[in-house]
């Protein structure tokens, strides 16, 4: 396999509009793309007959908008590219106008009430800035998908793009103004960059099939844990088995083929699960770059014979999965702002953009931990597989010694580099890094990148970036005000920085998150601590939040209270779902597999009384048999009350709360007695594969 001519082959990239477009048009384009102005519409109508040429070369037939609505998925409707001509034949046709525009119904899709169902005109509409590429399905069909924005008929953002383009915006704005008050008169565009890693479960998908909660929820909502978890260590990196490798493998050619610079694969921490990551590329790529990624992911598994699970949590008592964001700042002449340099005490452009997150991170903390939740997440968060609840930054003990003396006033050095010396002599010396990496930290400085470690492993990675990029936005727009009135510019930063540390220095935390001393100590230092999604949710419609994403106009009030609306409704439809299944699977399968057992248990003893006398183990086993069954039964009696009560409740935000606290909470008391009557009942009875079946038959 070539990957050099895989890579990019099926993507409508530069090399192609280099080689297809007239020179004038191509360089229009690139205009339109470098400076993010409109499109003349006869410059679309030679770029959509060139991509409509490129794609049928292809074996492309249909044509689709590619965009993303707030289920957290894509969404695509093909047409084709015929067109009847006068001799009852047909010709293939694709115009500036078709390519430019297109009119999904907007009513069916989540739109938080700002559409209704007799309102149904929705708009998509062509970023230019990411290229458009080719899907071949398993049957051979190749579709030509042109990523898109989504709106409604009167404007209002419905989708994970759009806001996530007017915060890429208002970053590099931002940002811009900070890099001429420092005198770069070079730097012409600021843009967000993004690597996002990918964890993900393979399952067998026979054992899939026939796992109602997995096919539904995508997590196992019963289920004992096999006598082997992960607390042998040894599935972190360890050697990838054959059907694995090959899974990977054409996991990897697809992505390469789209463009997607799939760049690492490894066995992660749990058993079955494992994690891809790619190259850092522009925020709104690596967004659709990782739905693909998430979509590609069950595409391929099912073609081998798997399943994957993308659920944040899918098996209770080993880790779960987490999409680690990698969030930077790069100008377009090549300059990485959150790179320190050798000198990092003296690089004062570098300690302002770190001044602006540590300011953005403290100030948001709550709209931040909101872009992380879902239920899923719920699972995941505060174990000690992920971040707790509670963001704090790591910054790294050389960087914050820096930040700290010079908010003391005193002068700041960094270390000079060294290396560690194995003890080896065949073995070179290696290079040291100026800070250690902390796995426990929700957002933690990594050399030139911030990490943020909470993302939900099943969500777009637009909704923590739009954060990202509005908060930081704010504070380097502070920054760039202070500097601008400055008389002295090097005195100016250091009083930002000082001001920063002072006000804002609360934040940084390089210690153990997974501690218990460090939740008193986050709540002495005034920190917050959200534990679930639903009180996340909350921070949608408050004030700060609504007058911050209005003022860099990436979400208006109207479209943040409608997300508040959807997201909180995606929370009840997930919570009721699981329920339902739960009372599905106990009477269908749990409760029908355990009477045998007890009947069987019954008969024993009757025989066994008539030849031996009284017997003492078969009759202790039923009676805790019959029990667990009886108390099981009772309890799904209650969860179909609580399930009743919930959904009486007139208000979306108690309702979503009554979900979390009595729905979920009846859900997981249930669960005990049939994980428990999982332990005693005999294996050929239980109707359902274990997790030893799940975790362990790759």
């Amino acid at each position: 396999m070539d990957v050099t001519k895989i890579f990019g082959s099926n993507v409508f990239n530069e090399d192609v509009m280099k080689k297809r477009l007239p020179k004038d048009t191509y360089k229009l384009l690139k205009k339109t793309i470098d400076k993010e102005i409109p499109l003349p519409a006869e410059v679309a109508d030679v770029v959509a007959n060139a991509m409509k040429d490129w794609a049928i070369e292809k074996g492309a037939t249909h044509y689709t908008h590619w965009f993303q609505p707030l289920t957290g998925s894509t969404a695509e409707k093909h047409d084709s590219f015929i067109s009847p001509n006068e001799q009852g034949g047909v010709v293939m046709e694709f115009s500036g106008k078709q390519l430019v525009k297109g009119e999904p119904d907007a009513s069916s899709l989540p739109s938080g009430g700002l559409r209704a169902t007799f309102e149904a005109r929705g708009y998509t509409a062509w970023d230019c800035t990411s290229p458009a590429f080719l899907k071949e399905d398993r049957a051979g069909d190749v579709t030509l998908c042109i990523p898109t924005a989504f709106c409604s008929y009167t404007g209002e953002a419905l989708d994970k793009k759009t806001p996530l383009l007017r915060s890429m915006a208002a970053v590099s704005k931002q940002a811009l103004r900070v890099l001429r008050a420092l005198g770069n008169k070079t730097a012409k565009k600021v843009t967000s960059t993004v690597g996002a890693e990918q964890e993900y479960f393979l399952v067998d998908k026979k054992y899939f099939t026939e796992r109602l909660d997995l096919i539904v929820a995508g997590r196992t909502l019963f289920g004992a844990p096999a006598p082997k978890g992960q607390e042998m260590e040894d599935h972190y990196f360890g050697q990838i088995k054959d059907r694995v490798a090959d899974f990977m493998k054409d996991l990897d050619k697809e992505l390469w083929k789209m463009g997607v610079a799939a760049t690492t694969k490894h066995n992660e921490v749990a058993p079955s699960q494992f994690e891809m990551a790619p190259l850092f590329t522009t925020t709104n790529i690596a967004a659709d770059h990782n739905q693909l990624v998430m979509e590609t992911l069950q595409k391929v598994a099912l073609r081998r014979d798997l399943a994957c699970l993308l659920h944040e949590k899918p098996y209770v008592g080993i880790n779960g999965s987490g999409k680690h964001t990698n969030w930077s700042l790069s100008t377009d002449d090549g300059m990485n702002l959150l790179e320190p340099g050798s000198t990092p005490h003296e690089n004062a452009q570098f300690l302002l953009f770190i001044s602006a997150l540590i300011k953005a991170v403290d100030r948001h903390a709550d709209i931040l931990r909101r872009s992380a939740a879902n239920s899923g997440n719920d699972h995941r968060l505060g174990g000690n597989e992920a971040p707790p609840a509670i963001i704090s930054i790591f910054m790294g003990e050389e960087l914050t010694e820096i930040l700290e003396a010079i908010a003391k006033g005193k002068k700041a050095k960094s270390k000079a580099s060294t290396s560690i010396e194995i003890g080896v002599d065949t073995l070179p010396p290696l290079p040291k890094d100026n800070s250690d990496r902390n796995r426990t930290s929700p957002f933690a400085f990594t050399g030139n990148k911030f990490e943020f470690r909470m993302v939900a492993s099943s969500a777009s990675i637009s909704s923590p970036c739009v954060v990202l990029n509005t908060i930081v936005a704010e504070a380097l727009d502070e920054i760039a005000t202070r500097l601008e009135k400055a008389q002295n510019i090097n005195k100016e930063t250091k009083a930002i920085i000082k001001d920063t540390m002072k006000e804002h220095g609360r934040i940084i935390f390089n210690g153990n998150n997974y501690s218990d001393e460090w939740v008193k100590e986050a709540e002495k230092r005034g920190l917050l601590n959200i534990h679930s999604t639903v009180e996340a949710l909350k921070t949608f419609t408050d004030r700060k939040s609504v007058n911050l994403f209005k003022k860099y106009k990436v979400l208006s009030k109207e479209e943040l209270h409608s997300r508040y609306e959807i997201y909180l409704d995606q929370y009840i439809k997930q919570i009721n779902i699981e329920a339902k299944t739960s009372l599905d699977m106990v009477k269908s399968l749990y409760i029908p597999a355990v009477i045998p057992f007890i009947k069987e248990l019954a008969e024993t003893i009757e025989k066994l009384e008539v030849v031996s006398g009284p017997v003492y183990v078969e009759k202790e086993l039923l009676a805790r048999v019959s029990a667990l069954l009886e108390s099981a039964y009772r309890k799904t009696e209650k969860l179909e009350t609580e399930l009743e009560k919930a959904h009486e409740i007139a208000d979306s935000f108690k309702r979503a709360a009554a979900f979390r606290d009595k729905v979920l909470a009846t859900m997981e008391e249930l669960r005990k007695d049939i994980d428990t009557l999982e332990t005693i009942a005999p294996r050929k009875l239980w109707p359902v594969p274990t997790y030893a079946d799940l975790l362990y038959k790759l």
